[in-house]
């Protein structure tokens, strides 16, 4: 391999050179820190590589989308109708499908313009943090939370202040923290709803106090809604935008998770905004002058999103929640067979468990990374470590996962647990 280099011909020092923001960046982020777990796996173990890092279920058979999801995307390729650039704010058709969609829920009705698509959920937070940052701005997050928040907001410059979801009551919000931490410079508050990655489900109470918080520090709320309705016990989904009318709510969704299309990248952001504040402040303006400068979603599958929307059948969607109840079941007690783990609550919704671990109990196992990293390399196991989600010695374990596969990846951690526990 050739090396250039450092100075040119002339003798001068080459003045350009990487950005650094962009390398710190990706180290924060579910992938980055998978892929340094992923590194450490042996090559030469012959066992299936069990993923329990990152929530993908399309990966296995038993999760496949609906035929009628697959068959209006075909539909939309064939009719060559859709070869052509879309719109910056996504095609009409998609985006009205979408506000009717979302409004089933809501006490008002959304309109088209009332949405924006993006590609997948990923783009829809860059969206809405790129939309609010300015100089000496800060955003509150939730800790434990989904790191592509924070990675976003070091790019843009955006100062991130981090409240706790409290594990002893459910990993509810702590909203007295939430009052601390805001200023006058604060912009919004991201709440994630279901959980990634505590699997909670937030009751309409909760709810309710988190928009009336909001409402008294004069700051909107981000709902990072992408796990909809995949709710599978007692506590029934609410969208944040029930109480758009206490404050203004940006929802950050996604087809990606309950329609288990992570590829496909369709996503979008809603304004849901009874009195208009999000317009007369500028925020839509930023949102689309954000959309403006950046690629859309592939035009064939906005395309399909009306039929994807209308006609899923009831069924597929409670064959979804009944497996990811039983893997639920199956990854929880199999987590209390471990000394060295607790699951401070039972999973409600989502695809994830968020799970201490007691390291003082363990041989040569210094943290939560170096626990993923060995367990990667002696079980072919992956687990994200809790370092990527704000927690220290936490792991968040994916149970989206087939259900033999599942079964094996958690015995393959038990044996492990017991290989380096502490004699």
């Amino acid at each position: 391999m050739t090396v250039l280099p450092m100075w040119n011909e002339a003798g001068a020092k080459w003045t350009f050179q990487g950005n650094g923001r962009l390398i710190t960046a990706s180290a924060i982020t579910v992938r980055g820190i998978l892929n340094h777990v992923m590194e450490n796996l042996d090559e030469e173990d012959g066992r299936a590589v069990i993923p329990l890092g990152q929530g993908d279920p399309s990966t296995f058979p038993c999760f496949r989308t609906a035929l009628v999801a697959e068959d209006a995307v075909v539909d939309a390729v064939r009719s060559a109708e859709f070869n052509c650039y879309a719109p910056t704010v996504g095609i009409l058709p998609a985006r009205r499908a979408i506000a009717d969609h979302l409004s089933r829920d809501l006490p008002y009705k959304l309109s088209p313009d009332d949405v924006y698509l993006t590609i997948g959920g990923t783009q829809a937070i860059e969206v809405v943090v790129t939309a609010l940052a300015r100089p000496g701005a800060n955003i509150l997050l939730p800790r434990p939370g989904y790191p592509c928040y924070v990675a976003r907001a070091a790019l843009c410059g955006l100062e991130v202040r981090y409240f706790d979801l409290l594990p002893d009551k459910g990993w509810e919000v702590d909203l007295e923290r939430v009052e601390d931490l805001a200023d006058a410079n604060t912009v919004a508050m991201v709440m994630i709803n279901p959980g990634n990655p505590c699997g909670t489900v937030f009751s309409y109470q909760h709810l309710k106090e988190i928009a009336e918080t909001a409402r008294k520090l004069g700051i909107m709320v981000i709902a990072d809604e992408v796990y909809d309705h995949l709710a599978f016990r007692d506590t029934p989904f609410v969208p944040m935008g029930v109480f758009a009318s206490i404050t203004p709510v940006l929802t950050v969704g996604s087809l990606s998770k309950r329609w288990i299309v992570p590829g496909w990248r369709l996503g979008w952001v809603a304004t849901n905004d009874p009195n208009g504040f999000l317009k007369d402040t500028g925020v839509v303006e930023s949102i689309v002058g954000f959309l403006n400068v950046s690629p859309d979603p592939a035009t064939f599958v906005q395309a399909a999103i009306p039929r994807i929307l209308e006609r899923t059948g009831k069924e597929f969607f409670s064959k979804v929640l009944c497996m990811l109840r039983e893997a639920s079941d199956i990854c929880y007690d199999k987590i209390r067979e471990m000394p060295c783990l607790v699951c401070p609550k039972k999973p409600e919704g989502s695809m994830f468990a968020m799970v201490k671990l007691d390291s003082s109990l363990l041989e040569d196992i210094e943290d939560d990374l170096d626990f993923c990293v060995k367990l990667a390399r002696e079980e072919s196991v992956v687990v994200l470590p809790g370092i990527a989600l704000g927690m220290k010695n936490w792991l968040r374990i994916t149970f989206a996962v087939e259900p033999s596969s599942l079964q094996d990846g958690l015995e393959r951690m038990k044996a492990f647990c017991q290989r380096h526990v502490k004699k």
